[in-house]
């Protein structure tokens, strides 16, 4: 695993936020940091926070409470088209591509932040990236394997040039081949210098490739740490590793 890159200051900072679904308390004064040069996971049982929790970062949602700042910036309020040409970009759980249009037109959507003239080049980078994406340009969406829709969906997210690019469970429902191939391409973008906040309920996966880690339960952090160490714990160990 490559070292830890510090920056000056965080990347994002994310300090005591909480989030209420109507009368639901469901983020309970989540504090975390990002680092530019990281891959930084959050990882926790199903209904733990970790997709509101990327929801209220990206601008989905608003927390009633707390700070989220990005480049030393606030973005809480911030709409969310905005904070995605701040440089910021979310893959979302469940890949969530446009099932109508072709794979071009998907890749497009995503670089709408961008100036129209930087478009090709940045397809191209997709492409050159994601080859199977270039063999199936004009094919629609919706007719693609679940692996070549999250390889589109990361496409996509990538087409806004992010600096920080945020993945929602990239590996679910995909056969363990799939898995692996996603997680190659994770780490390739990272050696690209793409910081990565990704929430993944395969924590050993996961925990394999961050530097550092944080888990939720329930809305609340519960442990944190370089990503070794936290893979060591016994209480991680017990609950997501199967002892």
């Amino acid at each position: 695993m490559s070292e830890t890159k510090r920056a000056a200051s965080p990347l994002l900072k994310v300090d005591d936020i909480h989030v209420y679904y109507g009368s639901i308390h469901a983020i309970k004064g989540v504090s975390f940091e990002v680092n530019e040069g990281e891959i930084v996971t959050l990882i926790g049982a199903n209904g733990a926070g970790k997709s509101t929790t990327l929801n209220t970062v990206s601008g989905l949602l608003k927390p009633r409470m707390g700070m989220i700042t990005f480049r030393g910036e606030s973005i809480v309020g911030m709409g969310a088209s905005r904070i995605v040409a701040k440089g910021m970009a979310l893959c979302p759980e469940g890949r969530r591509v446009f099932q109508q249009m072709t794979v071009r037109e998907n890749l497009e959507m995503g670089g709408f932040t961008r100036p129209a003239y930087e478009i090709p080049a940045s397809l191209e980078d997709v492409f050159k990236r994601f080859p199977r994406l270039k063999e199936r340009e004009k094919q629609v969406a919706g007719t693609l394997s679940g692996g070549e829709q999250q390889m589109l969906a990361m496409g996509r997210a990538l087409m806004s040039k992010p600096q920080l690019l945020m993945l929602d469970e990239p590996s679910m429902g995909l056969a363990p081949i799939l898995v692996e191939q996603i997680f190659d391409i994770i780490k390739e973008l990272h050696e690209a210098g793409v910081t990565i906040l990704l929430v993944e309920q395969n924590a050993q996966m996961a925990l394999s490739i961050a530097n550092r880690a944080y888990v939720l339960g329930t809305g609340k952090i519960t442990i944190s740490g370089n990503a070794e160490d936290v893979l060591a714990d016994d209480r991680v160990r017990a609950a997501y590793l199967g002892g």
